[in-house]
């Protein structure tokens, strides 16, 4: 299921978008404002931006600069006006397409459908690093003395911090990533799944006390 990310200030709006596209099949992550939206983009795997311009604080052209620096992810702009410069501008900041408001339910579909389109289906990737790597199809940490399968969510959390071995991810960014932006899990569910996972590595003869390690008062950190 495609995930799309839609970011306007009025509540209203990022209803009314959600109604449009749910029918289709899409699951909406809905944000109000610019900084929540980057979190978002850092923590999930989002196929499409809806971008509202017009807002306070952070604007669509700054929220769309900054995803660029993170991700290839397509943009769809929101403007409320007809005028050239501004659909020029977000253009040029690495929007997509754009959609004027008011906007028709059928040509915001038919856009967003398109733009996915373009965008291949990547083929899995695994991550490999120190003689070990984890393989995306089986779900598993594999190296030269065995391999381990893991569950949907161990897999996550290991392939995110995997690809990031300096980074130091709080409960709140690991939660999350394995059960979604929007879960009311309790951020301590996240210990329970590390604990167990380091139990399950060490049982199958992987090292991992010296690849997982706890950084006390703040998350975990793979090294």
């Amino acid at each position: 299921m495609k995930k799309i990310l839609i970011v306007d200030d009025e509540r209203r709006m990022v209803d009314l978008v959600e109604l449009f596209l749910k029918p289709q099949g899409f699951k909406c992550v809905k944000v109000l404002d610019g900084k929540e939206a980057l979190h978002v983009i850092r923590t999930q795997e989002i196929h499409l931006v809806i971008l509202d311009i017009m807002m306070p604080g952070m604007d669509g052209f700054e929220v769309c600069t900054e995803i660029r620096k993170l991700s290839t992810v397509p943009v769809l702009m929101l403007t409320a006006r007809e005028g050239k410069e501004e659909v020029v501008k977000g253009l040029t900041l690495g929007a997509d397409d754009y959609v004027t408001k008011p906007f028709d339910e059928e040509e915001l579909v038919a856009r967003v459908q398109a733009l996915l389109r373009r965008v291949p289906e990547p083929a899995p990737v695994g991550v490999t690093t120190d003689g070990y790597r984890l393989d995306p199809e089986g779900y598993a940490l594999v190296w030269d003395a065995g391999q381990v399968h893991l569950t949907m969510k161990e897999y996550k959390l290991v392939e995110a911090m995997m690809k990031h071995p300096k980074r130091t991810y709080s409960r709140e960014q690991l939660l999350a990533i394995g059960w979604g932006y929007d879960s009311y899990t309790d951020p301590r569910t996240v210990d329970s799944h590390i604990r167990n996972l380091r139990d399950k590595l060490k049982k199958a003869d992987f090292p991992i006390a010296q690849f997982l390690v706890t950084v006390w008062g703040i998350g975990y950190r793979w090294k």
